[in-house]
C-alpha cells in the first residue's frame, strides 16, 4: 500500500492506543486539568473582583478627598473673610483710638493755650493796673502837691464809697 492509506492493522493499533491515551487522559489527566482551569478561572474571577472592589475603593476615596478638598476651600475661605474683618475691626479701633487721642490731645492744648492765654492776661492786666497805679500816683503828685487839694479829694472820694456816712455826719 501507498504512504496515503494505512493498513487496517495499524490503524486498529493506532485506534486502540489513541482510545487507551484517552481513557488514561480522560480518568487521570482531564480532571487535573480541568481543576487547573477552574482555579485559574476562580483567581481571574477573584481578581476581577478585587480590582472592582479597588476601583470602587478608588472612586470612593477619590469623592472623599474632593469632599475634604471642598471643606478646606471653605475653611480656607470662612478663615481669611474672619481675617479681612478681624484686620478691619483692628483699623477701625485703631483709628477710633487714635481720632480719641487725637481729639484729648487737641482738648489738652486747647486748655493749656486758654490757660496760658488766661495767665497773659491777667499779667496784662496786672502790668497795666501797676502802670495806671505810677501814672495815677505822678499825676496825682503834681496835682495835689497842695494839702488842702489832698483833703478834699480824700473827703470826695469817701463819698464816693460810702454814701451812707456823708448823712450820717449830717445829722
Amino acid at each position: 500500500m501507498g504512504l496515503l492509506q494505512p493498513e487496517p492493522g495499524l490503524l486498529i493499533w493506532m485506534t486502540l492506543a489513541f482510545a487507551v491515551v484517552f481513557i488514561l487522559l480522560a480518568r487521570f489527566g482531564f480532571p487535573v486539568i480541568q481543576k487547573s482551569v477552574e482555579r485559574r478561572r476562580e483567581y481571574i474571577d477573584s481578581s476581577l473582583a478585587a480590582a472592582d472592589e479597588a476601583r470602587k475603593k478608588l472612586e470612593d476615596l477619590q469623592q472623599e478627598m474632593e469632599a475634604v478638598r471642598r471643606d478646606a476651600e471653605k475653611q480656607k475661605s470662612e478663615i481669611l473673610r474672619s481675617a479681612v474683618q478681624t484686620r478691619e475691626q483692628l483699623i477701625a479701633e485703631a483709628r477710633r483710638k487714635a481720632g480719641e487721642e487725637g481729639e484729648n490731645i487737641i482738648a489738652a492744648a486747647k486748655a493749656a493755650a486758654r490757660l496760658e492765654s488766661d495767665a497773659i492776661i491777667r499779667d496784662a492786666r496786672h502790668q497795666v493796673a501797676l502802670l495806671s497805679i505810677a501814672v495815677s500816683e505822678k499825676l496825682l503828685r503834681e496835682r495835689f502837691s497842695d494839702p488842702q487839694a489832698q483833703t478834699a479829694l480824700a473827703e470826695r472820694l469817701l463819698e464816693e464809697v460810702d454814701p451812707d456816712k456823708d448823712e450820717k455826719r449830717k445829722k
